[in-house]
């Protein structure tokens, strides 16, 4: 795409006038560069704050760990037993 030429910016600037009029017109103008300028800043903060990596645990805690899940569901099995039949 080429850059825009003195023609195509007066032509752009013509038809914003007519939009929006000379009093309204400094406004649009502001709240335009106001969303520019927050957009900016929200696309520029991932870049900023990229999370730090996980570290997965070792496969002896894995194997700890479910071994401490697998207990609790045979307790709580145990549990629901007791209490369905007494």
């Amino acid at each position: 795409m080429e850059n825009l030429g003195v023609g195509e910016l007066l032509a752009i600037g013509l038809v914003l006038f007519m939009l929006f009029g000379s009093k309204k017109l400094p406004d649009v103008a502001r709240s335009i560069g106001r969303s520019l300028r927050a957009f900016k800043a929200e696309a520029a903060k991932p870049d900023a704050e990229e999370p730090e990596p996980v570290e997965a645990p070792s496969p002896e805690e894995q194997a700890r760990l479910l071994e401490e899940r697998a207990a609790r569901l045979r307790a709580e099995a145990a549990r629901a037993r007791r209490d369905d039949t007494g």
